[in-house]
């Protein structure tokens, strides 16, 4: 079975993001020639149509190639916490965790149901990233740490994975992100996160400002914004998702901190997501704004902003859905139903 070699340098994730394959476009043509025989008029499944094209792309034929799906919950904690960002402190992080591995959760109801494996990975949560307010999150050496863990996270065995994070104070992370690399109003990236209020909203702004201006002049390659602006769990992430593309296995993000997460590595290579879906549209504001600037669309908008990975867990049931009325519905010679004229 195919493994990749862990990363022992920012070079090597160079490496992998330059030899990372792309989709079959002969697989993507057949899927698009049997779209146009099934039997229904054209285009009358809009999105499900392109879900499907999608996951024929990278290799799915029958159902039985989308058995294998999981789940991956990375979580991290931000010494940026320290600055009052957050409404809730950050050993609700531990908790939620536990929560994760007691079978307790949105995430776990929602995996439950739709027969999905559910992974959760702490990331040092004892010992959380620097304050990026003051200086970088982390060294190289901590970003290669969990870049590798997400790495390590996929397997070639698996189908499909979603990807989804929990740490108190990420979406500040997120927000600094999007700051970093879309130069907008910093108003226009922060969000109420986990409730916080009106001022709290404009201290987290001011708090992401510092932040970038602090470092950006530290970072000379789009990857190293993840080491002086990022978390533990957005590394692994990144590395989970090239992973995923190296094994060609679909992925399905989920809504605003997950999506910032990749721009590291999606600003180095900008074929580096075409692997992956977007499981919803996040209710935090910034999401929306970054979806446009990724020409990504999301498959659900249902005013969710829980995290977790939920809405990308919820979106799997959409995506089996496309595919299964993609690979098993009659065409019109099945049928033997007359065509369009």
């Amino acid at each position: 079975m195919k493994k990749i070699s862990l990363a022992n340098s920012l070079g090597d994730i160079f490496k992998l993001l330059d030899d990372a394959p792309t989709l079959s476009k002969e697989l993507k043509e057949i899927a698009l020639e049997r779209q146009k025989n099934l039997l229904k008029p054209a285009n009358s499944l809009g999105q499900l149509e392109d879900i499907a094209v999608f996951l024929s792309s990278w290799g799915k034929k029958t159902m039985k190639d989308m058995e294998k799906i999981s789940t991956i919950v990375f979580a991290g904690n931000h010494g940026v916490c320290r600055q009052s960002v957050n409404p809730f402190p950050q050993e609700v992080t531990f908790q939620m965790v536990e929560t994760f591995k007691s079978g307790k959760a949105a995430i776990n109801k929602i995996c439950e149901l739709n027969e999905i494996n559910l992974e959760v990975i702490p990331i040092d949560l004892d010992k959380p990233t620097a304050d990026i307010s003051i200086g970088p999150a982390m060294d190289e050496s901590e970003f290669l740490d969990a870049f590798n863990i997400g790495l390590s996270a996929v397997s070639e065995s698996m189908d499909l994975i979603t990807l989804g994070e929990m740490g108190i104070g990420n979406t500040t992370i997120a927000s600094a992100l999007c700051y970093h690399f879309f130069n907008n109003e910093v108003s226009s990236w922060v969000g109420p996160g986990t409730g916080s209020t009106k001022n709290q909203i404009i201290h987290k702004g001011e708090i992401i400002e510092r932040a970038v201006k602090i470092n950006k002049q530290s970072i000379g390659r789009p990857l190293q914004a993840g080491v002086f602006l990022g978390g533990r769990e957005q590394a692994a992430i990144c590395g989970a998702v090239v992973a995923a593309k190296h094994y060609s296995v679909p992925v399905i993000l989920d809504g605003f901190i997950c999506t910032a997460a990749v721009l590291p590595i999606f600003f180095e290579r900008k074929d580096i997501l075409d692997h992956c879906l977007i499981g919803h549209s996040s209710k935090e504001p910034g999401h929306q704004s970054l979806l446009k600037m990724l020409k990504k669309k999301p498959i659900l908008n249902l005013d969710m902003a829980l995290g977790e990975g939920s809405g990308a867990a919820l979106a799997t049931s959409i995506a089996k859905a496309a595919f299964k009325c993609h690979v098993e519905m009659a065409t019109f010679q099945d049928a033997g139903v007359s065509g369009k004229q």
